[in-house]
């Protein structure tokens, strides 16, 4: 028998359409971002020129359950009408639940109020937590303005904040992002030389930054922050595959063959980058004699957990290269360290380890630069193919 009740909660689903979503973050801030309904089971999240195509969607009576690729994060959101959301971002494993809402028919990022007074299109030298002992760290902002829209990334040592999009209001940037896996934004007074702001992560970290123009600015090499210590030339581990089966640098399938060792995690937007451009070339060269083998560092808080989502990412992406447990219930960086002794640290999420036939440490690459850096990962490919080719002809 069919009642009232039984009629008032049966299934909503989403209107296709642009809507706009915010994060509600602290300090009354939040963060906004833009996706699109294609169908009730089909959406698209936009962050300047990336395009995030989602797939997993569920309906449970009046809620949504929206899950983005690779990532565990997902939005839990009652349908209040078919184009009105209200719930939460959800990252299970860091305990982590951020205030969501979403409306359609709108498809401008940030509201402005005023026409821009100030152009940051270039390069700016950036600090962030400028004097604040051990959170200090050095940036290269690259951005790039077209009227009041502004769009570009910060490189850091350790990799990049991927694609940023924003506005210049008056003489005030703001930029945003949200992937699935982090949700930033960035807002700053800009000078005609220089740029002060507050860089928030979710609702759970901020920090100030400083820039300062700087046309010929550069990082330091990304292939000189993390080597080898005294008295070795080689690495070895035995971690678990998803069928919780030993691997080691030591087995048959790895011995006369230039290896790729990537130190990673499922939960890292950077990684996925590299993890994505590593899987083309090893699927066009696996018939040289090549490997890669990555190092999987979860913050999961079981082994279960974290080999679905190991096997989540091997499956969205195409990888068909071995993807090892070598921690999990934490992604510090300490920790990582230990399982790796040999090396001076781990001080990013990705780190490649390129070795050669002999078996010895050739180089090590801190961090990766995405797609959203433009140029630089354009070089980061043509550098990292000419090396493999290198190693490949011994």
């Amino acid at each position: 028998m069919i009642t009232s009740c039984d009629i008032d909660v049966k299934n909503k689903f989403l209107e296709q359409g642009t809507y706009k979503a915010w994060l509600s973050i602290q300090d009354n801030q939040e963060i906004p971002f833009i996706f699109e309904v294609e169908s009730k089971d089909k959406l698209k999240i936009y962050n300047a020129e990336e395009v995030i195509e989602v797939d997993e969607i569920e309906y449970r009576n009046d809620s949504v359950f929206i899950t983005t690729p690779v990532f565990e994060g997902y939005i839990a959101a009652k349908i209040s009408n078919e184009e009105s959301l209200n719930g939460f971002f959800i990252k299970e494993s860091l305990d982590r639940i951020v205030p969501f809402r979403a409306e359609g028919h709108d498809n401008q990022r940030f509201q402005i109020d005023s026409k821009p007074t100030q152009d940051v299109s270039g390069i700016w030298e950036t600090v962030f937590s400028q004097g604040i002992e051990g959170d200090e760290y050095i940036a290269k902002g690259i951005f790039k303005q077209e009227g009041q829209k502004v769009t570009g990334t910060f490189r850091t040592t350790t990799g990049d904040y991927r694609y940023l999009e924003g506005v210049m209001d008056g003489n005030t940037m703001k930029l945003s992002t949200f992937d699935g896996a982090h949700a930033f934004l960035f807002m700053a007074q800009v000078t005609d030389s220089t740029m002060e702001g507050t860089f928030y992560s979710g609702n759970h970290w901020k920090e100030p930054f400083v820039a300062k123009r700087n046309a010929t600015y550069e990082l330091p090499s990304a292939n000189e922050l993390t080597f080898l210590k005294e008295g070795y030339d080689t690495i070895d581990f035995t971690f678990p595959n998803t069928a919780n089966e030993p691997i080691s640098l030591k087995d048959e399938r790895f011995k006369d063959k230039v290896v790729i060792v990537q130190i990673m995690g499922t939960w890292c937007p950077n990684c996925l980058d590299e993890s994505k451009y590593y899987a083309d070339f090893y699927k066009k060269n696996k018939d040289k004699d090549l490997e890669f083998i990555a190092l999987a560092f979860e913050y999961a808080k079981d082994q279960t957990t974290a080999f679905s989502r190991i096997e989540r990412l091997q499956s969205k992406v195409g990888i068909e290269y071995p993807i090892l447990l070598a921690q999990y219930g934490t992604s510090s960086k300490t920790k990582a360290q230990e399982k790796l002794p040999m090396l001076n640290h781990v001080l990013s999420y990705p780190t490649s380890i390129f070795i050669d036939k002999q078996g010895k440490v050739r180089k090590i690459h801190t961090g990766f630069n995405g797609p959203a850096t433009g140029e630089k990962y354009t070089a980061f490919k043509t550098e990292f193919e000419n090396f493999v080719a290198e190693l490949l002809n011994e």
